[in-house]
């Protein structure tokens, strides 16, 4: 296999972490510059994201022809692990969740008339976004065939009853995309839908209260309760809403874990440049070998993951759905990113364990990891039916054809 990146790659990489050092680390350590939520001050970050559209560094994961940079899969891999050296990096480049994956879907599977409609605003950063899926019990989770949300068509209008929580951006976004029941069909029961936040028949009811810093627009509750929506707006063809999340959240689970790999690489730093400085008992930190097993498991760790999403990330790019890398990748990286944190902390000792380093706001942040996108278990049921269903070549080699 070649594990060379192309130098077009290679330089977007370059330039993003000067774009990283220069303007984005410098200030992570001002409480100014944060929210009341643990992000970046929308109105600063609104200045980077300016500079990073004149730089080129903007919406590297859409074809040029909808804004981006057209870099592909394992592209992005590359380049998102160095936009997260720094917490306020995706966003900052329009590669944050959920509007990055939002926009991959929209390219997918829109209409010309959706992408103009729906996925232009989000690709220039002028509105964001939200994909409502998730909801209370005993509705749909990580079981998408659990969603009880309604929509029910009246000529050429579908009217969406029900409730989703947990949803990401919901208070600050623009364009939503709502997955609804539209049969009982176990296949093809449900279909995904567009609508603008001044549609009305909706609500968001609470932005929830979570653990750790959040993204812009928090995590909300949102009540439906007779939003009309046109048959226009559906995304795809009635029934194809499994398809839909299938398409959203397949890749999404992978961006995921290449900002995860930016953010651990990060743990790595800030435990790494401590204990090269820090002297207790006559030695320095660096020198005793339990922190160098620490910190060399963890370099291993990291690239046992780099490996696992570059993988991912080519089948892709190949045109396969990837269900057995990403997962892989995703059960694997998820758990990283909290090992590297809690590391960080640990060799940290109690500068770890408060704000003088970014440490603590990425294990608060970690802990999410192994929930989003499918839960750890989620994941090794997928897994484990497809060992099942593919026997020994579940281990095989792709095979060139010459």
């Amino acid at each position: 296999m070649d594990y060379r990146i192309s130098r077009q790659i290679d330089r977007y990489r370059a330039r993003i972490s000067r774009f990283v050092e220069t303007h984005l680390l410098p200030l992570e350590g001002n409480p100014a510059n944060y929210d009341t939520h643990e992000n970046i001050r929308f109105d600063l970050a609104e200045e980077l994201r300016a500079k990073a559209r004149a730089e080129g560094l903007w919406c590297l994961q859409l074809r040029s022809e909808n804004g981006g940079q057209g870099l592909g899969r394992v592209g992005m891999a590359v380049c998102y692990e160095a936009m997260n050296r720094s917490i306020f990096g995706p966003v900052v480049f329009n590669a944050a969740a959920p509007d990055d994956g939002n926009m991959m879907l929209l390219e997918a599977v829109g209409t010309p008339e959706q992408r103009t409609r729906w996925l232009e605003p989000i690709a220039s950063g002028r509105v964001r976004s939200s994909f409502a899926m998730t909801e209370p019990m005993p509705g749909g989770g990580s079981d998408p065939s659990m969603i009880r949300t309604t929509a029910q068509r009246r000529g050429n209008t579908y009217v969406i009853t029900g409730r989703k929580w947990f949803i990401t951006g919901a208070d600050g976004a623009q364009h939503f995309i709502v997955v609804a029941r539209t049969s009982d069909d176990p296949r093809r029961g449900l279909t995904a839908f567009l609508f603008d936040r001044n549609d009305p028949g909706w609500r968001v009811e609470r932005r929830i209260p979570i653990m750790g810093p959040e993204e812009h627009g928090g995590h909300c509750e949102l009540v439906f309760e007779g939003l009309e929506v046109p048959a226009e707006n559906m995304l795809l063809s009635e029934g194809d809403g499994l398809k839909v999340t299938q398409i959203r959240l397949g890749t999404a689970r992978l961006t995921h874990c290449m900002r995860w790999l930016g953010l651990a690489k990060r743990c790595l730093e800030i435990a790494g440049s401590y204990a090269a400085e820090r002297s207790a008992f006559g030695a320095r930190l660096a020198d005793r070998e339990s922190i160098q097993m620490l910190l060399g498991r963890l370099a291993m760790d990291i690239e046992i993951g780099r490996l696992l999403v570059m993988k991912a990330a080519w089948a892709l790019d190949q045109g396969s759905f990837a269900r057995k890398e990403t997962s892989m990748a995703k059960i694997h990286v998820a758990n990283l990113l909290h090992n590297a944190a809690d590391g960080a902390i640990q060799v940290n000792g109690a500068r770890g364990y408060s704000k003088d380093t970014v440490a603590e706001w990425i294990y608060r942040y970690a802990r999410q990891a192994r929930l989003v996108d499918g839960a750890d278990e989620v994941h090794m049921m997928v897994l484990n039916k497809l060992l099942n269903a593919e026997g020994p070549d579940f281990w095989s080699w792709p095979v060139a054809e010459s």
